[in-house]
């Protein structure tokens, strides 16, 4: 299709990252779907949408994988560049009774990854364009609550390490989003959470668009309201 908007949703082989790349299509946009291994999700989902949808496989924690993932996309436009990276630990464990290697994997794949993978495929999404990384409320320091203090750590460290990528990049013209869905209903989330996923990511995906175009980094919910970081 002319003109068709492309995203590059890092991530989405199930949860968030798998219905942001399902709304994105629905919404007539192509969208390069990442997953570590085979994703029957993704596969079935490339059955509805065979013009539209292209999945690519990546590790993120891998930064040979991104590299690579890089070389395969390069000279190829993509409007918006999406890391939705995230695992939750011992969410309930203190640092004296955590495992050190768990609270070492989520700071791993929860910030560290997320914005290596920005650095390495930045340059695919021309000026104008949006990067987004998916975060959590539980991130903000500002507003700490106590609970997951692991996991809400690793959230703020991905924070922080945004904070310095839009200082470092401050020029390049593009939307820098750090978007806090709401604690929704997935594997991660738990059964629990107030929020479906169909009540988050219509609305995350409304947000993305909103900002598209206005360069800089900013810390927002699902509904474009700033978050006090």
């Amino acid at each position: 299709m002319t003109g068709q908007s492309t995203a590059l949703v890092v991530g989405a082989s199930r949860g968030l990252g798998f219905a942001l790349a399902e709304e994105w299509l629905g919404r007539g946009w192509r969208v390069i779907a990442t997953a570590r291994g085979r994703s029957d999700q993704l596969e079935t989902l490339a059955n509805r949408f065979p013009d539209s949808l292209e999945i690519q496989p990546v590790d993120i924690n891998d930064g040979s994988s991104v590299r690579a993932l890089r070389e395969r996309l390069s000279g190829r436009r993509v409007d918006v560049l999406f890391i939705n990276a995230g695992i939750a630990r011992e969410i309930e464990a203190s640092p004296v009774s955590a495992h050190e290697t768990d609270f070492l994997d989520m700071m791993l794949t929860n910030a560290f990854s997320p914005v290596r993978a920005v650095e390495l495929l930045r340059d695919l999404v021309p000026a104008g364009g949006t990067i987004g990384i998916m975060s959590s409320e539980l991130g903000s320091i500002a507003n700490a609550t106590g609970f997951w203090q692991l996991y809400a750590s690793s959230k703020a460290a991905l924070n922080m390490l945004m904070k310095g990528y839009a200082a470092t990049h401050f020029d390049d013209g593009h939307a820098l989003l750090l978007v806090a869905p709401g604690w929704v209903r997935t594997e991660m989330g738990g059964g629990d959470a107030a929020l479906s996923v169909a009540e988050s990511i219509p609305r995350v995906v409304d947000m993305i668009e909103a900002n598209r175009g206005l360069a800089g980094l900013r810390y927002v919910d699902r509904f474009n309201n700033p978050l006090p970081w």
